[in-house]
């Protein structure tokens, strides 16, 4: 089931939603599931990261809810449109089932920074934690119980706001350079991993 709301978030629910309350994977997607590519908008370039499938596999095998939440302003900066983020999804997900990982949902935000014309605050633009509450609400999540894996400290602060137990940051791309800011988000609620 795909919902667009245009102004604020892409929805893709992917797999039914069980009755009880299970934990989550959450995950970063350019440059933490995926590599790196600035305003990825041609399905061709995307690239699985063999590291973070792994974990999306441990997870699947586990019964967790795999859940990708991903900042795409390119949409919001006019760089590409919805039906792009939907076709470079489509791609991720045949390269994912090709080595027998799923995904159950993926949440897009479309917000640039502020200072790139983005709302002053907007509820879903990572680090803000709208995303991962928002797929709680739609997936039937247990928050505590649950994780992120991202490349930059706005994907570990936001799981911190969202009341995750823990986040990993990889250390890849964007994870070298935000390690001593990711590092300081520790405290005796939530875990910081690398």
């Amino acid at each position: 089931m795909k919902i667009v709301e245009k102004a604020n978030l892409w929805v893709d629910i992917r797999a039914p939603v069980p009755a009880d309350k299970r934990s989550a994977l959450f995950l970063d997607r350019d440059g933490t599931l995926i590599e790196l590519v600035d305003y990825l908008s041609d399905p061709s370039a995307v690239k699985l990261i063999a590291d973070t499938v792994l974990e999306v596999r441990k997870a699947n095998e586990a019964g967790e809810a795999v859940v990708i939440v991903t900042n795409q302003s390119g949409v919001g900066r006019g760089y590409y449109d919805w039906k792009a983020l939907q076709d470079v999804q489509a791609r991720l997900y045949d390269l994912l089932s090709s080595v027998a990982a799923t995904v159950d949902a993926t949440y897009a935000c479309p917000h640039p920074p502020p200072d790139a014309g983005g709302p002053e605050h907007s509820r879903y633009r990572k680090p803000a934690p709208g995303m991962l509450i928002r797929a709680s609400e739609d997936l039937n999540l247990d928050l505590a119980r649950s994780r992120i894996i991202g490349d930059s400290v706005s994907d570990l602060a936001a799981g911190k706001a969202a009341g995750l137990a823990s986040g990993t940051l990889v250390s890849w791309g964007h994870g070298i350079r935000d390690w001593e800011a990711a590092r300081l988000l520790a405290d005796d609620k939530f875990t910081v991993n690398r």
